[in-house]
């Protein structure tokens, strides 16, 4: 069930945006409310009157939210709206989720329509660092989400292992390159990634100087994983070090 504006058609119509219907209900179940407290949170905080039916049917994905539902629905479980939008996501799929052509995106932001058409197609960014500031004001993009759908998350992820197995000083000026973000909270970030990777090599390498018959055969190998598990999820980990 979706709300519409007095007006809204003489403009073209509102594409929902995605939605991830298990990480609505996740989050609700995790907060402990049913789906009228979460219907009044959005009406109370957002002044939209949703029934606890309409929640229900997005949870259960028989309907999608609309832009401004789904900023309200985030409210009321207290998370971002990328939160609910799942990991499927595109630029494409932002921008139609917003209603918005092409050509208009291409103008805000001030690129050629192609180029821009190519970074929805490739997800690599051709554009400069205002341009993609402008963009991720007018698609109402949180951080995480704008580098990995311009194609970002991936050299930040190679900079944040660096940091972790090597020394993270050096990475402190190319992360802020591509992150944007001030230099101190970046400086405690790194160097938390590189302490907690090095106190994990050392429980790794403790578990080979001890004799065979003392320890069991996969405790050594846990550790290994252990290892590998932590540089695969280096980049979740930097954005909760952020966020705290």
């Amino acid at each position: 069930m979706t709300t519409k504006a007095p007006g809204s058609g003489a403009g073209p119509p509102e594409h929902p945006p995605p939605f991830d219907p298990a990480a609505a209900r996740r989050l609700r179940r995790a907060l402990g409310l049913g789906h009228d407290h979460v219907a009044y949170g959005m009406r109370a905080a957002y002044g939209l009157a949703v029934p606890a039916a309409a929640v229900a049917d997005w949870e259960k994905g028989h309907a999608r939210p609309t832009r401004h539902e789904l900023d309200a629905l985030a409210g009321a479980l207290w998370c971002r709206p990328a939160d609910l939008m799942g990991s499927s996501t595109s630029l494409h799929a932002h921008r139609r989720a917003h209603g918005l052509p092409l050509d208009d995106v291409a103008r805000h932001i001030g690129m050629d329509p192609a180029t821009y058409l190519s970074a929805e197609r490739t997800g690599r960014w051709p554009g400069t660092e205002s341009q993609a500031t402008r963009l991720a004001y007018l698609l109402r993009l949180p951080l995480p989400d704008l580098l990995d759908l311009t194609g970002r998350s991936e050299p930040l992820a190679r900079h944040l292992r660096d940091a972790a197995t090597t020394r993270w000083q050096p990475q402190v000026r190319p992360v802020a390159r591509l992150t944007r973000l001030p230099r101190r909270p970046l400086e405690r970030a790194l160097s938390t990634l590189h302490e907690e990777y090095q106190t994990r090599i050392a429980a790794a390498r403790n578990w080979d100087e001890v004799p065979a018959w003392e320890s069991a055969p996969e405790s050594a190998s846990e550790s290994a994983s252990g290892l590998t598990t932590y540089l695969q999820q280096v980049l979740p980990r930097f954005w909760e070090l952020l966020r705290n």
